[in-house]
This record gives structure tokens, sequence and C-alpha cells, in this order.
């Protein structure tokens, strides 16, 4: 039994692996699309839903201290580890606040993969998508990199605009007039303000 249960654990975990960069964006982009279409909270900009379906649908995909890091730019090297992790955190939530309206417009869209331009051996690649709906389809690529057991997401762009270089001017100018310290604190107070009207 106890064999059996292992090469099972060994096939899921290989079939997770295999799991091909476009094939990966279409399962979350659709799994997160049914939930919120399924999920009135949400639909109603329930912050707390919107964060819970992120952390359960999203984030497993997600490099997000590559991310954090890429934003924060050459001072993320500088920065302690507690620093960091507070990085993270308040990057996280501001850019959950700042999608979250978009999710609550979802209702009859759906995703689109557009043709890949990559290798086999590549190990970062863009997945390009339309999400289409009512109205004009909205561009959606993601930055992807193979990591030793799947793909993740680093980046993301919208509409035309890469997510790491819309925030990576800003966090430098932050961290230059009050340093890391003072970015994470411009942070978190953006994301009270928000709390606050939501």
């Amino acid at each position: 039994m106890n064999a059996l249960l292992g090469t099972l654990a060994t096939a899921l975990a290989v079939s997770v692996a295999e799991e091909a960069p476009e094939a990966l964006i279409l399962r979350v982009s659709t799994e997160v699309i049914d939930a919120v279409k399924a999920d009135k909270a949400i639909q109603a900009g329930d912050i707390g839903r919107i964060n819970a379906l992120v952390d359960a649908k999203v984030m497993p995909s997600v490099n997000f201290q590559r991310m954090t890091a890429s934003a924060v730019g050459r001072f993320w090297r500088e920065a302690t580890p507690e620093q960091r992790k507070r990085l993270q955190e308040e990057f996280k939530t501001l850019l959950v606040r700042t999608y979250a309206g978009a999710l609550t417009q979802v209702r009859d869209h759906v995703v689109q993969l557009k043709p890949m331009r990559s290798k086999p051996e590549d190990t970062e690649v863009v997945v390009r998508t339309e999400v289409r709906g009512r109205g004009e389809p909205i561009q959606l690529d993601y930055r992807l990199e193979k990591t030793d057991a799947s793909w993740k997401i680093y980046d993301v762009n919208v509409l035309g605009v890469w997510l790491v270089e819309q925030y990576r001017s800003s966090f430098a100018q932050e961290i230059g007039a009050a340093g890391v310290d003072g970015l994470i604190a411009k942070l978190a107070e953006r994301n009270k303000a928000a709390a606050v009207k939501s």
C-alpha cells in the first residue's frame, strides 16, 4: 500500500512539474475566473475573500520574492531579512487592492492564449493572453521562470505595462528619500488608507 501511494505521489509530482507554462497560466486564470463567478462576496469587492482566492489559486504559482526584489531593484540586496518580509507583505497587499476592482468586474470573461514564442529548452518565457468578455479584449501577459519543481510567474503585463517596471521607479524614489524602512512605511500607509475606503 505504501509503495502504491509513493508511486502515485511521484507520478503526481512529475505531472505537476511537467505542466507547460501556457497550460499553467490557462489553468490558474480559469480557476480564478470560475471562483469569482461563483462568489458573490468577491463580486461585491470583499477584500478578505479576494485575498483568500489569491492565496489559494494564484500565489502557489508566483515567485513573489523575485517579483518584489525586482520592483525594489538594487536596494533589495541591502535590505535585512525582516525588511524583505515586510516589503513582500505590503507589496502583495498593494497589488491585491489595486487589482481587486478588476476582479469585481468578472462576469462572462474567458482567457485565450496567444501563440508562444519559445523553445523547449528556455528557462524564462512570456505567455501572452487576452481576456475576452464584454467590450475590448484585455492584454494580459506573464513572465515565467522554470524552477526545479515547476514554472513560476514573476511579472505581469497589464495593457502594455509590466508591473515590476511600473513600481521600480516610484520605489527607488521613495527609498532614495527615506530608505527601505521609508518605503515600507509608505506602502503600509497606502494600504491602510485603501482599507479605510473599502
